[in-house]
């Protein structure tokens, strides 16, 4: 593909249910030049995540959405190759959650929040590690569990979607903090990757009978600590097993993918939770981003001790992105998913 060309990915519908080849078009557009104080950069990895889901509806959310005929939003990285900057030169690598669906993206690095630009060191680890478990989900894991959940020594906690690119994390972080984890996933290979980087339990939701049952027999004395991942079913199944004064992390509702925008019908736990008096948190990680610094560098110590291990799934080519999307959705994807751009 020629360099002065830019591929990428406009919302061409607000689908129904679940998204579909269809709700997006490809564009093929001039490469843009960054203007005063801006940086352009060649991607290199995109990130494919659960909020964009959100973004591709047409109901009111945290943030903005995508209008019809708009870049889809998401996260990368990539190697800056032309610099309006004084700090910024060609050849530095750059990650922010303002990249989009796109081979090339003008970035403003003064940007505040999660429109920011970040600096990437390569040498501390792969570069897309900074779209995971050295990013957004990292963060994602490291403050809704230390900051919502509060684990202590001895807890039990719940992780739905175990193996995905936040849940691997958190159970993992609950571990050094001494508690015991459960994870619930809906794969025997997701599982068994969960026990390989110490997971005490598993549960394969999809062949489960009775899974509220399975998570009583996983947690004999009760959830003390429930990230959720994915709400539905699951959600409904660990409520019921709720230790008193449990904490709730509400992160994701991945299993309402094909139901956006409709009400999410299912059992009501406020009985359950005035006689446990637990607590559920609503969480969004941005609302943690002024800490971003921390996090990272904590996770990066960690992972120099040798106390992370995270899997990937890569797709490769800009092409990629509506399937990757929805392999995320459908729960085909194996670790944090991604997509490679370029050789």
């Amino acid at each position: 593909m020629a360099q002065d060309v830019n591929r990428r990915w406009l919302l061409a519908e607000y689908p129904q249910g679940m998204p579909s080849t269809q709700t997006w078009r490809m564009e093929e557009a001039p490469r843009p030049e960054p203007g005063p104080g801006q940086i352009l950069i060649r991607v290199k990895y995109l990130s494919v995540d659960p909020y964009m889901r959100g973004r591709i509806s047409p109901a009111r959310g945290y943030t903005k959405g995508v209008e019809i005929g708009g870049l889809m939003q998401g996260g990368g990285v990539g190697e800056v190759v032309a610099s309006n900057h004084p700090d910024w030169k060609p050849g530095d690598i750059a990650e922010s959650m303002g990249v989009g669906w796109q081979e090339y993206a003008v970035l403003t690095p003064d940007s505040d929040g999660r429109g920011g630009v970040n600096r990437i060191d390569p040498a501390l680890a792969p570069m897309q590690s900074s779209l995971s478990w050295l990013g957004m989900p990292g963060m994602t894991a490291y403050f809704g569990l230390y900051d919502v959940g509060r684990p202590r020594p001895g807890d039990t906690l719940v992780v739905s979607a175990a193996s995905g690119a936040v849940g691997q994390l958190v159970g993992q972080l609950a571990k050094q903090a001494g508690c015991r984890v459960v994870g619930i996933a809906g794969r025997d290979d997701k599982l068994a990757w969960c026990r390989e980087i110490g997971f005490d339990a598993v549960i394969n939701h999809r062949t489960e009978g009775d899974l509220t049952g399975a998570v009583a027999q996983a947690c004999p004395d009760g959830v003390d600590i429930f990230f959720d991942n994915t709400a539905g079913p699951i959600h409904d199944a660990v409520m019921k097993n709720l230790a008193n004064h449990a904490r709730v992390i509400q992160c994701g509702r991945i299993a309402l993918a094909d139901r956006a925008g409709q009400p999410d019908i299912g059992e009501r736990f406020m009985g359950h939770l005035i006689v446990t008096r637990a607590s559920i948190h609503g969480f969004l990680v941005f609302d943690w981003w002024h800490r971003r610094d921390e996090a990272m560098a904590r996770l990066a110590a960690l992972a120099r001790e040798g106390g992370i291990a995270t899997r990937e799934d890569v797709l490769k080519g800009i092409e990629s992105m509506p399937e990757a999307f929805m392999r995320l959705m459908e729960g085909r994807n194996f670790g944090k998913q991604l997509v490679r751009l370029g050789g």
